[in-house]
């Protein structure tokens, strides 16, 4: 592989210069936060913050050249709003906010503009089956008849490509947007198609926030009826990007059924809530086990839970999925399982989950506004 090195990366940003300052980017100390990984770049570019919403076309520009280094596969720059740029030598800035400059006031559409709805699937923790959960209900969304997209927004551990038996690169057709992978009547795009599966993602929160921002708006989505985002587990940086970026149309929380599965779910329920997201509902995952040889229920992680939880917490609970080994089979071989069995229990359960979503989606899109004071 062609060696990358900063020295080669800052050499072209010195070519891109600032339309308001006058000099190159190297020059004005604006680069910083330079990561390179197995041909995948990414670096941030400091500015004030008042001029961010009008630098998109540098960011652009500083992505571009480096794209043309040899052996670079891919390039995410990100604007922050780290320390002061000097616009001369006797008048720097003296701004200190370490926010990224981006925000939802008047853009947020150009994120995936023609996608009507945009649901997000979150969990408080790891290890509760949300991304088996969003890419069960996506498919079920399909058979409803719906145009429907999914993310895979876990920058650090995708899933999305394995799932679905893909590893196959985005096409691009004008060296611009990116075209979804298509399958199972989805469209689909994760980092996990752009990087080797066993190669791991070492970025920086504003990185990860740029890269999400790209999957949005650089992608080819095209008219969709609905865009699942398969969260990353917590409540971090890309939960916020999310939250803040892009007009969700609710958020659905996958929980297990035990107590400590369900205090994260809180967290994660609570945290859409203060960012004025409307939560749709609430998932109990491997809810039960039934023996496939007596068949006899046992409640591995104790039962109804979640939805005691989002009794508690005044939201619908939208169903419970089995603990069941067809659905791990089919997750690994890449068949989903609503596909590859669409007539078992575990099948049902996943469409009639999709359908109680789609009607809260339905329901929030036709509310009227609130009336502040009221």
């Amino acid at each position: 592989m062609v060696s990358i090195s900063k020295e080669n990366i800052l050499e072209k940003l010195a070519a891109v210069k600032d339309p308001e300052l006058g000099k190159d980017l190297v020059s004005l100390g604006m680069i910083s936060d330079i990561i390179i990984k197995n041909g995948n770049v990414g670096f941030s570019i400091e500015v004030d913050p008042k001029r961010g919403p009008s630098l998109e076309p540098l960011r652009k520009e500083a992505e571009n050249v480096v794209r043309k280094i040899p052996g670079v596969l891919s390039v995410s720059a990100v604007l922050t709003a780290h320390r002061g740029i000097q616009k001369s030598e006797n008048n720097p800035t003296t701004s200190k906010d370490q926010q990224p400059v981006a925000s939802a006031s008047g853009k947020s559409r150009e994120l995936a503009p023609d996608v009507k709805n945009i649901i997000a699937v979150a969990s408080g923790k790891g290890g509760v089956g949300k991304s088996t959960t969003a890419l069960n209900v996506a498919i079920s969304l399909t058979l409803q008849g719906l145009k429907v997209g999914i993310l895979d927004a876990d920058i650090y551990g995708p899933s999305l490509p394995r799932m679905i038996d893909v590893n196959e690169k985005p096409k691009s057709k004008d060296g611009k947007t990116l075209e979804p992978i298509e399958k199972y009547g989805l469209k689909c795009m994760s980092i996990g198609f752009l990087v080797p599966e066993d190669t791991p993602t070492i970025w920086r929160g504003p990185m990860v926030m740029s890269a999400l921002e790209q999957m949005l708006k650089d992608v080819a989505w095209g008219n969709l009826d609905a865009l699942v985002v398969d969260m990353p587990p917590g409540t971090g940086d890309a939960q916020l990007t999310m939250s803040q970026r892009v007009p969700l149309a609710g958020a659905v929380i996958v929980s297990t059924p035990q107590d400590i599965a369900l205090l994260d779910a809180r967290k994660g329920l609570n945290m859409f809530k203060k960012v004025n997201v409307p939560v749709l509902g609430i998932v109990e995952n491997m809810s039960t086990f039934i023996c496939p040889k007596c068949g006899e229920p046992t409640d591995i992680f104790g039962t109804g839970g979640a939805e005691q939880e989002a009794l508690r917490l005044g939201v619908d609970f939208l169903g419970g999925i089995p603990l069941h080994r067809d659905i791990r089979t089919t997750s690994d071989d890449g068949t989903p399982i609503v596909l590859e069995s669409p007539d078992s229990i575990h099948s049902k359960s996943y469409r009639d989950i999709a359908s109680a979503i789609w009607e809260n989606v339905d329901k929030q899109r036709k509310a009227p506004p609130a009336i502040k004071g009221l």
